[in-house]
């Protein structure tokens, strides 16, 4: 994941958001759908990608809120 982006994941029991290259977490507690809408708006507002982990650590959802070019150069 590039500096910047938005990772939602659990920690010990308890979900989490965080923007990535900083030590803590930014919100934590409640459900995994409450922690999901605070990292997917966090992701919005900065225009970035968020991750959404499963309970074992494995990416389930990626979703890209950047201006992605379309269709890519190459």
């Amino acid at each position: 994941m590039a500096k910047g982006d938005i990772s939602t994941y659990n920690d010990g029991g308890v979900w989490k958001s965080k923007v990535e290259g900083s030590s803590r977490a930014a919100h934590a507690g409640g459900t995994k759908a409450e922690q999901q809408a605070i990292g997917r708006r966090m992701a919005q507002d900065r225009g970035v990608e968020h991750t959404i982990r499963k309970m074992d650590g494995t990416i389930g959802e990626k979703n890209s809120y950047g201006k992605d070019p379309y269709p890519p150069k190459g």
